[in-house]
């Protein structure tokens, strides 16, 4: 319980967190699968505090606290900012939306780095190559990360549209849910483009691993290449509700 605590403190989301329990194995009291309400309930749970909730009133309890007042009011200080505000707080601690997922035009893997210039944080993607002889040993040696990773999403929004796109992704999640109808396929990945704002970096960030094979950059642009099984994976969640905003 009180890693439950300590954890949400550090990443600031409850969809994040189940999606973190789930993979943990834990489960509810009755065995069922633990989801983002699940866990606002808990962080919201005045008995862990040794306090008796009685027609939503609380009082001393008879029991020991067993999470701490400072850790309670910190956790319900970021309960209380906006999920776009907490997503912010949050991005620094999240890996690169492309890492791992970004080549050069010489076939050599890009790393995520930054640098400061006062209180400005300046994010680029560099190349193996670069880092390994130096500048000018690669037509494409660093990229601005927000810029890069705009372009590939603005491509990701783009696909979702796209009827064979959804058809494949159709075919896809049907090997896995029978009843999907290609419609039920469109509405879900519709359904990713107004939302993707609102999720949480290490939500995007997961997203991005499930649909992206790989990505291309070169000096005439970049080549965006798909996971079509990702995106069946992915409409299945977002039919099933597993998926939501930053909450």
């Amino acid at each position: 319980m009180r890693w439950i605590f300590a954890r949400f403190l550090k990443i600031g989301s409850c969809t994040e967190l189940a999606r973190e329990v789930g993979a943990r194995g834990i489960r509810t009291p009755r065995g069922n699968r633990i989801d983002k309400k699940y866990i606002y309930r808990m962080l919201s749970n005045r008995a862990y505090i040794g306090e008796a909730v009685h027609k939503g009133d609380s009082y001393p309890g008879e029991h020991d606290a067993i999470i701490d007042q400072e850790t309670w009011d910190r956790v319900h200080a970021m309960l209380q900012e906006s999920p776009r505000k907490r997503a912010a707080r949050t991005r620094a601690d999240t890996p690169a939306l492309l890492k791992g997922l970004l080549f050069g035009p010489d076939g050599a893997a890009f790393s995520p780095t930054h640098t400061r210039k006062g209180d400005r944080l300046y994010r680029y993607y560099v190349s193996q190559t670069v880092l390994k002889h130096g500048a000018g040993s690669c037509p494409v040696g660093r990229v601005p990360a927000g810029e890069i990773e705009g372009a590939v999403i603005d491509q990701l929004r783009a696909v979702f549209r796209q009827p064979e796109i959804v058809a494949g992704t159709w075919k896809a999640a049907r090997a896995h849910a029978d009843d999907l109808t290609e419609a039920d396929a469109r509405a879900a990945l519709q359904q990713l483009d107004p939302l993707w704002d609102e999720l949480f970096p290490a939500e995007q960030a997961r997203i991005v691993a499930l649909l992206v094979e790989r990505v291309d950059v070169g000096t005439d642009g970049l080549n965006v290449r798909l996971r079509v099984d990702g995106l069946g994976g992915l409409a299945r969640e977002m039919l099933a509700g597993d998926m939501g905003a930053a909450a």
